[in-house]
């Protein structure tokens, strides 16, 4: 049985790798992440296929970042797909684009906070503000919402203060920086468990290599979907 609170990141070269992974997943998984690494190996196409002909759920992670006009058009041409989520960088400018290039679609745009794959000396060297990661990733998510965000996406450490925003209301947080226990924790710096992330305040986990590594795949996204229904994983902060 899925649960489309997990969200499989097929991190795979092309669109064949992508459809062979998501047939070895089968019914264990309803919901995908195709990323900016897979555009050009057919990412699109995979993308429509998994949607029409296998009833799975699309998540189009590509980070859209321009000016407004071109953002727009952008999400105008991805919003005839009829794909669930798409992310586009967390800058108002940016968000506000976005939404009118959804129009009256069921895309949710999803606006990027602060990579999880960053840490603070990253950002010193982006010259990037002062400021801790979890003061930052909040303040940009609630600029976000305001400008009209469906949803962010954020570390699940920073879940719960994002959750707790008045402007929060309604709308999504979706975390990679996702481990199981035991995993490693890859390019990632700032990880909770899949239950530990709901609890925080998540409503998507995403997870890529501990899945798409494991011997048996369809093993590891179902133990994932186990601890997302441990009592462990209970949202005592909605």
């Amino acid at each position: 049985m899925s649960d489309d609170r997990l969200i499989v990141a097929l991190d795979v070269p092309n669109a064949l790798d992508g459809l062979a992974l998501a047939n070895r997943l089968g019914t264990s998984v309803s919901f995908y992440k195709i990323g900016l690494g897979m555009l050009t190996g057919g990412g699109l196409a995979l993308a429509n296929e998994l949607k029409d002909e296998h009833g799975k759920r699309i998540f189009l992670d590509m980070k859209l970042f321009d000016i407004g006009a071109t953002i727009e058009a952008a999400v105008r041409g991805l919003a005839q797909f009829d794909l669930d989520f798409l992310t586009v960088h967390g800058d108002p400018h940016v968000v506000r684009a976005a939404r009118e290039g959804a129009g009256a679609s069921n895309m949710k745009i999803l606006a990027v906070t602060v990579l999880t794959s960053l840490d603070r000396d990253d950002l010193d060297a982006a010259q990037i503000k002062d400021g801790g990661i979890p003061d930052l990733v909040t303040e940009r998510a609630g600029r976000a919402f305001e400008a009209g965000a469906h949803g962010v996406i954020a570390s699940p450490q920073e879940a719960r203060a994002i959750r707790a925003l008045p402007e929060a209301e309604g709308r999504l947080i979706v975390t990679p920086g996702v481990r199981p226990v035991g995993a490693d924790l890859g390019d990632q710096k700032r990880v909770m468990t899949p239950a530990e992330a709901i609890a925080e305040g998540a409503d998507h986990v995403v997870v890529g290599r501990p899945i798409h590594t494991a011997p048996d795949p369809a093993a590891a996204a179902r133990k994932i979907t186990s601890e997302l229904a441990a009592p462990q994983a209970s949202l005592p902060n909605r």
